[in-house]
């Protein structure tokens, strides 16, 4: 193994446009990119473009009547059929739609290959995570489920157990559905809770099928959940059960739309947190999963402010180079930003809030506390599956 992390990028990716109206502003995997190479990131990894996900690829999670009605959209986006979701509001359809979707899950996919491999021990792909995403369906933003297509390329390459730890605010609804009934794979997802956003799903009591019990945990977050709550939550509940699974490869998505600058949710996350939720994952990496670590990026609307931030020090992690938070920010990433949208760069890569502390489960429950019930609630459900206490 060559132990080098891998950085999947190809620029043709940022052709994920909804279009102008849309919150997923393609800038963001733009800027993204160029503070990697600002900050000098890009000499730390091997930057891979990796090919499209192929029609046999696909059809590891996609029904190939969907993936049929996606290429007829591609081709022709005003004649996108609603009933699999394409031509919607939040998924509006786009000439070569199919084309820049193939191509992210490809990077997922590739990246999956590469740690499964050994060619790497980390591979990023921020521009992917696209995890709400159905069989048969795009939703929320995601035309094909290139978390979950990774997840299913480690399984068609030998890998027994892969866990799949979801932090991005929405439910990771796509892939706990294409491995509902897999007692292989381990689907966490820490969220706001369904009754306050999108998709309504994540509920503690969403454990998995008869046949895949506890293979499915949820962790429901209450709104307004801040640095303290949210990490308090992930230790609370992903060490452990990760510990029980033990997972050949960690696979991870990275959502930046926790953070409190976001429009299209409601938690009260800052950037700080977020990195030392990544610093963990990467750690559990090594611990339980032998460093095997596919990690992906996600939603995240705050397209200046937070998700280049967010991801650069997702990337710098796993290059084995983490920027430190008091890092100041090179001005001609700063200008770019102006540039291209203008808005003012943030100019540091901290919120002011590191280090970020937070009280471990065991330092005691509070059954008042809004965010200890939830907790509790997922432990409960989940953990005497898997024959833990809760």
């Amino acid at each position: 193994m060559s132990g080098r992390a891998q950085l999947m990028w190809d620029e043709a990716v940022t052709g994920y446009d909804f279009g102008p109206e849309h919150p997923m502003d393609p800038v963001r995997l733009a800027l993204t990119r160029s503070l990697v190479g600002a900050l000098g990131l890009d000499r730390e990894v091997e930057v891979v473009a990796a090919r499209p996900a192929g029609e046999s690829t696909l059809r590891l999670v996609h029904r190939e009547d969907y993936i049929d009605a996606v290429k007829a959209a591609s081709a022709n986006p005003g004649a996108a059929d609603g009933a699999y979701g394409l031509g919607t509001i939040d998924d509006p359809a786009f000439a070569g739609m199919h084309e820049v979707s193939a191509l992210i899950a490809g990077q997922s996919v590739g990246a999956a290959e590469a740690v499964w491999r050994g060619d790497a021990l980390h591979a990023v792909n921020f521009a992917g995570g696209l995890h709400h995403a159905m069989p048969g369906a795009a939703s929320g933003f995601c035309v094909y489920n290139d978390a979950a297509l990774a997840v299913a390329r480690l399984l068609e390459l030998g890998a027994e157990r892969v866990a799949y730890v979801d932090v991005d605010v929405h439910h990771g609804d796509g892939v706990q559905a294409a491995f509902w009934e897999d007692p292989r794979v381990l689907t966490v997802s820490l969220h706001e809770h369904p009754a306050t956003l999108f998709p309504q799903t994540g509920w503690p009591e969403e454990t998995g099928a008869e046949c895949a019990e506890g293979s499915a945990v949820n962790v429901a977050l209450p709104a307004g959940t801040g640095d303290a709550g949210w990490v308090r939550a992930f230790h609370a509940v992903v060490p452990e059960v990760l510990a029980d699974f033990r997972p050949q490869v960690l696979v991870t998505q990275h959502g930046a739309d926790t953070h409190f600058e976001d429009p299209l949710a409601h938690l009260a996350v800052s950037l700080d947190a977020q990195r030392a939720v990544q610093v963990a994952c990467h750690e559990l990496a090594h611990e339980y999963a032998g460093g095997r670590w596919v990690a992906l990026g996600g939603g995240g609307y705050a397209v200046v402010e937070v998700v280049p931030r967010s991801w650069t020090h997702l990337v710098g992690i796993a290059a084995g180079r983490p920027v430190e938070p008091e890092t100041v920010i090179p001005e001609g990433w700063r200008q770019e930003v102006f540039a291209r949208t203008r808005q003012l760069g943030p100019q540091r890569m901290t919120d002011g809030r590191w280090p970020v502390s937070w009280a471990s489960w065991e330092a005691g429950y509070d059954p008042a506390d809004r965010l200890d019930q939830a907790v509790r609630a997922a432990r409960r459900a989940a953990f005497p599956l898997r024959g833990l206490l809760a």
